[in-house]
């Protein structure tokens, strides 16, 4: 079952069976993030924050050629207008924050801004034909949407290191021997393959899903005895489908 929403036209939504797909629209600017879009995105994340029981799993992709070229370079040429200090970089918490697992699904360019925007995902996907790289260093820029905390946590130092000073760009299959991206699917199947995907994950219990999200997110940045401790301590402990699922394999068996 499929519902479509239109928000806003800079991010559209579209629910497919407990996945919510939000989609950057700004085709003929390559998806490049304004102010407006990350405006749209809050919209959209506080919406799904408050649905976890209709929204299993969200998926972030981009349309047209590419998921994102990155930060608008016009926009910040001209001086952006933010509605609060550091709106970007808050926008991205909200979506690293959602209780469900949020899959960034990359095709085409995933440059720079556009990926400290992929990185409030759980997990990268990419299709074949994705490129990564972080272009600060080009432009004479400091990031300040967390690059330089979530791409060492999720690579390494040293891979992370090379990619910011190099500004070098990776291909798919160099962002999957890296652990950038955990699945690299087919150019013509992407987005079916990426919903299947999702919906691997949500065979099991949303419940769990929620749970293991909260434990690694509080459990980053903890010595091994204070992430078994929080473990033990702060569980979401069983879910309410628990009885129903044990009931059905033994069924089966």
């Amino acid at each position: 079952r499929i519902e479509e929403t239109t928000m806003t036209e800079l991010v559209l939504r579209k629910d497919i069976d407990g996945v919510a797909v939000l989609t950057l629209n700004r085709p003929d600017k390559l998806n490049a993030l304004n102010v407006a879009l990350f405006q749209a995105l809050h919209a959209h994340a506080k919406d799904i924050e408050n649905t976890p029981e209709t929204i299993g799993c969200v998926v972030i992709m981009g349309a047209g050629r590419c998921f994102s070229a990155g930060h608008d370079l016009g926009d910040i040429a001209a001086g952006e207008k933010l509605p609060r200090p550091n709106f970007q970089a808050k926008v991205i918490e909200a979506l690293t924050n959602l209780p469900q697992p949020v899959i960034s699904a990359v095709h085409g360019h995933c440059y720079t801004g556009a990926l400290e925007l992929a990185l409030a995902g759980d997990l990268i996907v990419a299709s074949e034909n994705a490129k990564f790289a972080d272009t600060h260093g080009k432009w004479a820029l400091q990031p300040v949407w967390g690059i330089s905390q979530r791409l060492p946590r999720k690579i390494g130092n040293a891979k992370a290191t090379e990619m910011m000073l190099t500004a070098r760009t990776y291909n798919a299959a160099q962002a999957l021997d890296m652990g950038l991206v955990v699945q690299v699917f087919a150019d013509d199947a992407f987005e079916a393959e990426v919903i299947a995907y999702c919906h691997e994950m949500l065979q099991n219990s949303w419940h769990s899903l929620r749970g293991y999200k909260a434990l690694l997110n509080g459990t980053d940045g903890m010595s091994l005895a204070e992430g078994l401790a929080f473990e033990v301590y702060n569980g979401a402990g069983t879910g309410p489908d628990m009885a129903e699922r044990i009931a059905g394999f033994g069924k089966k068996k």
